[in-house]
């Protein structure tokens, strides 16, 4: 009998699922809950290099078939995993909240949600997909969306199972075979994906996890000849490694790589409404790689803003994610809260200034406290690098061509926010701020057709919509001499 766990009620399989079916590893690692780290949940099957080449033979094998389906009779086992995952919110908010973290009602009420809209978007818009088609030099001309072949795609710690099924969806919809590979400090919610996959009815090797490190799983994956598109979201050094292994072997690779956001506050904003959101940016403890983390504020309303922060910082509640009333999540994983106290130690030490915070939250936890840090300078490693954790920095500007400097400061580019009350300087400064999504008077609100992506070391192409469904094909130009064929 294929092992399986218990996780608060939810039977959870600890190992890969390749070629339809539970595969083991000799070897295994451990998964821990953040907010009760005493509490082990699982030892994860532990994939080596033939963990990899056994996955890739099966998505290599399931491709043929899958490709040639219409985008409609793959749209339509999308949807049918859409409709599964709507009806295991509970288990999946359940085994998200456990692993990664993350606050218990927001994954009930948005975020697992948000992974069966991801299945319908896709399957919907690759039906909708109309060929390019126009006469040229007595030629008719048609551009054909090809499906490229196995795809891997390797999602982060922080939200696994919205980026999963967010990369995922369009690999599938496009007609690509699929090799998902969780992070190692969240794996759980990708298995139960794997279970409902199942339950769906996909062919045998269409999907397949595999769990494991980075160097003994990741790079084998990685360089492997038979994967033709790879997806990462991550960190910088890691995107590197992959970058190199992509290029080897001529792969087309996005890369969503985080981000140093500015949250730009003018003085005609609604002041009330901008200090809310940005004591908003401490949400999952900061580990968010959209967060509005550079918080720059027109000199003239600094006060009535830090005012307005403090007191919406205030209300935050730390505690258990499964406590309705706790509001700020653990950070997950010990490592993780000692980078980021080290990074408020560094800032201490360099003369920065610690506003608020600035330790944990108690002894020995996953807790930091909601930290506010007003730079020496800007060249100070907390406002350049990120930190992904309860770290927000706060400077001033004097006039608009300072603000929009200062945002525009970092080598980072995934997103900003502007805060005004004038349609001219939402426009203005909308255009002028650096980011590959910039809200304004408002954060986080995604169209899944508009294109999402970052700039500078922010990350490599551009997912959502049709140029996902882009970059999951291999485009080709057919042209036919007119008159030439009845």
């Amino acid at each position: 009998m294929p092992t399986r766990i218990d996780i608060d009620g939810v039977s959870v399989s600890p190992d890969h699922f390749i070629g339809g079916e539970r595969v083991s590893s000799p070897e295994t690692f451990e998964t821990r809950c953040p907010f009760d780290w005493d509490r082990k949940l699982a030892d994860i099957a532990r994939g080596n290099a033939e963990t990899a080449a056994h996955a890739a033979a099966a998505a290599t094998a399931a491709f043929p078939a899958w490709a040639a389906l219409t985008a409609a009779k793959r749209g339509a086992y999308l949807h049918r995993l859409a409709d599964l995952i709507e009806s295991n919110v509970e288990k999946l908010a359940t085994v998200e909240c456990l692993d990664m973290g993350m606050l218990l009602e927001s994954l009930r009420l948005r975020v697992i949600l948000r992974g069966a809209a991801n299945f319908r978007n896709y399957a919907d818009l690759a039906t909708q997909h109309e060929e390019r088609v126009w006469s040229s030099r007595g030629t008719l001309n048609r551009v054909i969306r090809m499906p490229a072949g196995p795809a891997l795609i390797i999602t982060p710690w922080n939200a696994p199972f919205m980026l999963s099924t967010w990369k995922c969806a369009p690999a599938l919809a496009a007609g690509n075979t699929v090799i998902l590979k969780p992070a190692d400090w969240s794996p759980l919610s990708a298995s139960v994906l794997a279970d409902l996959i199942a339950e769906a009815g996909f062919p045998t090797g269409v999907f397949n996890i595999v769990q494991g490190l980075g160097a003994e799983l990741g790079n084998a994956l990685t360089s492997d000849p038979r994967i033709k598109r790879i997806s990462f979201t991550g960190s910088v050094p890691t995107a590197r490694i992959i970058g190199k292994a992509a290029a080897e072997n001529i792969v087309p690779f996005t890369a969503e790589l985080g981000g140093k956001s500015p949250l730009l506050v003018f003085a005609d904003a609604d002041i009330d409404a901008a200090a809310k959101k940005a004591a908003g940016q401490f949400d999952d403890s900061g580990q968010v790689c959209m967060a509005g983390t550079r918080i720059i504020v027109e000199e003239s309303v600094k006060d009535t803003f830090l005012a307005k922060f403090h007191a919406y910082t205030d209300a935050h509640v730390m505690g258990d994610s499964r406590d309705p009333a706790t509001t700020m999540s653990a950070l997950i994983h010990p490592v993780h809260a000692e980078r980021v106290l080290g990074f408020i130690d560094r800032a201490r030490a360099a003369g920065d200034t610690i506003v608020r915070g600035g330790k944990r939250f108690k002894e020995g936890a996953n807790w930091v406290e909601p930290t506010l840090i007003i730079p020496k300078d800007n060249q100070s490693e907390v406002v350049q690098n990120e930190v992904f954790g309860p770290v927000l920095t706060f400077q001033t500007f004097k006039d608009e061509a300072e603000g929009v400097a200062l945002a525009n400061s970092t080598a980072y580019g995934l997103s900003g926010i502007v805060y005004t009350g004038s349609e001219s300087r939402a426009n203005r400064v909308g255009r002028a701020v650096r980011g590959g999504t910039v809200w304004v008077n408002t954060f986080l609100v995604r169209d899944l057709t508009a294109p999402f992506g970052g700039i500078g070391i922010s990350g490599i192409g551009r997912e959502g919509g049709d140029y996902a469904l882009d970059f999951h094909s291999d485009l080709k130009t057919l042209q036919i001499l007119d008159g030439s064929v009845a």
